[in-house]
């Protein structure tokens, strides 16, 4: 007989890039009681990748647990971006309830809109927590009736709409009922959770059944799954079966049993109902199989994520660089890292061409694929990658691409060219609001072939000073032809290294991305050119050395800053006839076919095919 367990909660919070949810998080768990009173422990703790300390989002859904009267509360930490929603909706999976962290000046925003709906299309409860009330700029009661419009928007319950409001400041750990009170700590919010959010409906006497929402690898214990254990109980020594597919794989027994006490794993002999557990010992465990009993399996349903929209293709290095700088080289190296990286991400998939060494990883965002390929180069790998392309469906007998909301918060002056350059790119404005303080809040429809390598421009264009966030919007016919980059490419056509005396002359030419020194090969792209069409550079070339000698021509010259081509600028750069060549030490641009004649004799072919 199932009954609610009043023992446990599970909670996720869920809230838009910025808003201070892990923030949050750190002020839980020190008043919760995880660290000792003089125990040094790091800003924003949960976010342990360094990847995401280094961009200050969150890309990885991370569980804690903290214990408050007789409860323990089971916290999950989920992403802000749409590009890592396979994490957030798997995170839904494991919880009772929702936080909805909402910026005081912020407000809800469009990455907010997503994980609710996802929340709110699960039937969860939801307690709102609006945060930064210490901001000059708060506006909480518009905020408020902001998120209130959301809600309503997203046709939520009469239930969800009740929900309970908490304002905070989560960088100095309190939280208040009403604005004002004297409260000093983060009870009210404990208690809250403890009043709002249900226990787990569960029962230690079914059938086990543990869904695997997670999958982590450990030195000693091998590879970790994580997730919830929804029904009956798991001991140790015990043989039980692995689900795939809704099959029974195999017979189990597990190496170690673990529950979460803060942010470390306790291994124990048994675990019970309700809790957010991980087990070791089982190999080839994928996410979304169950674990449960021998006699009588019952395996839940598997985990669905939303289908990606935007695919890449990775290929083994072949540049005349290739094996300088990497460890892992080949196609077999490749294949095995993006194999294993699916285990973990419910939402990429990896598939074969027809070329032995290239592969077409498909996925959420442009987001997504680079923080993918910039752990693969820190880990050792050397690759190359193409454009991102977007992935089309067919429907009664039309071609549907993915379309994309855009959310921009610009300076009025802006107006004008930001509209421009994204109705160059098939975009339709649905709303415009002026909030009078100078900047201006547009709303676009495009298709997501649209965004590729328009977030470089739009910083450009708005000189720094713009916000850009997009969501999926859904499929629409396909708008035709969309131009992408006007500029052409500066080649390098010969080996050498780039000389001053070259780069000087290219100035006028357009705009290096290479500094003097750097060692170049024939078709590798060395800069952007002022004007459409590439152009075959000699960046190598000497000033040629006489006897005469000028009064001046010892005076140092200056040369222009390059452009630093960090990764996110090069995927967002190439055109559809370049590729990124990454290693752990560089991120080079380069031509796909690499001798010049031959890109000509190419492209002769398909204007006549044409």
């Amino acid at each position: 007989m199932t009954a609610r367990k009043d023992n446990f909660r599970n909670i996720a919070i869920i809230a838009h890039v910025d808003h201070g949810k892990t923030t949050l998080v750190d002020g839980m768990l020190q008043q919760g009681g995880i660290f000792r009173s003089n125990q040094e422990v790091q800003d924003r703790v949960m976010d342990s990748m360094d990847l995401e300390r280094e961009r200050g989002i969150t890309i990885m859904a991370k569980n804690t647990a903290i214990n408050y009267k007789d409860a323990k509360i089971n916290i999950v930490d989920t992403p802000g971006h749409a590009d890592f929603g396979g994490e957030v909706e798997r995170s839904l999976n494991l919880v009772d309830g929702a936080i909805l962290l909402v910026d005081a000046s912020e407000g809800p925003l469009p990455q907010t809109r997503f994980v609710l709906k996802k929340t709110l299309a699960r039937k969860l409860p939801v307690i709102l927590v609006i945060n930064k009330i210490d901001r000059q700029d708060a506006r909480i009661e518009e905020v408020l009736n902001e998120v209130y419009d959301l809600f309503f928007d997203l046709d939520a319950n009469e239930e969800q709409i009740e929900f309970p409001i908490l304002y905070t400041n989560a960088k100095e750990g309190v939280a208040h009922r009403e604005l004002g009170d004297d409260s000093n700590n983060l009870q009210p919010l404990f208690e809250t959770i403890l009043e709002a959010i249900p226990g787990p409906v569960a029962s230690d006497e079914e059938v086990p059944q543990f869904l695997i929402t997670n999958l982590g690898y450990d030195s000693y214990v091998g590879q970790i799954a994580q997730g919830r254990l929804f029904n009956g109980s798991l001991e140790m020594n015990k043989n039980y079966a692995l689900c795939q597919d809704g099959e029974v794989a195999k017979t189990v027994k597990f190496s170690a049993l673990y529950t979460f006490s803060g942010l470390t794993r306790t291994q124990v002999k048994e675990v019970e109902a309700g809790d957010i557990i991980a087990v070791a010992g089982i190999d080839n465990i994928r996410i979304g199989d169950t674990i449960t009993s021998l006699e009588d399996p019952r395996p839940l349903p598997t985990i669905t994520v939303e289908e990606p929209t935007v695919s890449m293709v990775f290929y083994v290095n072949s540049g005349p660089f290739a094996g300088k700088e990497g460890e892992y080289l080949t196609s077999r190296h490749l294949l095995e890292r993006l194999e294993k990286e699916t285990l973990s991400n419910v939402a990429l998939r990896v598939n074969k061409t027809h070329r032995a060494d290239a592969f077409e990883v498909c996925g959420r965002g442009e987001l997504q694929m680079a923080i993918l390929i910039e752990t693969m180069r820190r880990e050792g790998y050397e690759m190359m990658v193409s454009k991102p392309m977007v992935i089309t469906r067919e429907e009664n007998g039309k071609t549907l691409e993915p379309v994309e909301q855009v959310f921009l918060d610009i300076p009025e002056e802006c107006i004008g060219v930001v509209t421009e350059k994204l109705s160059t790119r098939k975009g339709r404005m649905v709303n415009m609001m002026n909030t009078g303080s100078g900047r201006v809040n547009l709303e676009f429809i495009i298709p997501s072939r649209g965004l590729i390598g328009f977030r470089s421009q739009f910083l450009t264009d708005t000189k720094g000073a713009g916000i850009m966030n997009t969501l999926l919007h859904g499929y629409e016919p396909w708008f035709g032809k969309i131009p992408q980059r006007i500029s052409g490419a500066l080649v390098a056509d010969r080996d050498g290294k780039v000389t001053a005396y070259a780069s000087l002359a290219m100035e006028d030419r357009g705009m290096l991305f290479v500094p003097v020194g750097t060692p170049v090969y024939t078709g590798m792209i060395v800069g952007e050119r002022n004007r459409s069409g590439d152009l075959d550079v000699n960046i190598t070339r000497e000033k040629k050395l006489t006897n005469m000698r000028a009064s001046t021509s010892e005076a140092t010259v200056t040369l222009r800053a390059v452009k630093n081509m960090t990764l996110d600028r090069a995927i967002e750069f190439i055109a559809e006839d370049e590729l990124v060549e990454v290693t752990p030490q560089n991120v080079r641009l380069r031509k796909m076919e690499l001798v010049a004649h031959k890109r000509i004799s190419a492209q002769r072919k398909e204007k006549y095919n044409a």
